[in-house]
């Protein structure tokens, strides 16, 4: 087995986690896939916020784990899911961190949404 680096978010690769309460929907095919009141939005670095929606929120029915990972020296592994109701598109559309690092450990039972591979992520 390998060493992965583990990196803390700092001055230099800040991480921000902090409470959404504003109402966020997602749907797919006329699916609704998730929908709550009580979201954490990600704030890495540069990188455009992230929406991480609790699993009690998301109907997990309607998604089917891959076989894709990822890595993140700050997060952890990640791993992903598709949603068959969407077709191709909405392949690897969800990402989680089940075991995420100490410095993001409140994404644990969280997952997040490609905007791009489903059909809209409204939000308020």
């Amino acid at each position: 087995m390998e060493d992965k680096l583990v990196k803390i978010p700092g001055p230099d690769h800040p991480i921000t986690l902090t409470p959404n309460l504003t109402r966020i929907k997602v749907t797919v095919a006329g699916r609704v896939i998730a929908d709550t009141t009580d979201a954490l939005t990600l704030q890495e670095a540069s990188y455009p916020p992230v929406q991480y929606i609790p699993r009690k929120d998301v109907d997990m029915s309607q998604l089917e784990r891959s076989n894709h990972v990822t890595y993140c020296p700050y997060k952890g592994d990640c791993s992903y899911y598709g949603i068959p109701a969407g077709g191709e598109r909405p392949a690897n559309a969800v990402w989680t961190y089940e075991m995420p690092y100490p410095a993001v450990a409140a994404i644990k039972e969280y997952v997040a949404f490609y905007p791009n591979r489903v059909d809209a992520i409204e939000v308020g």
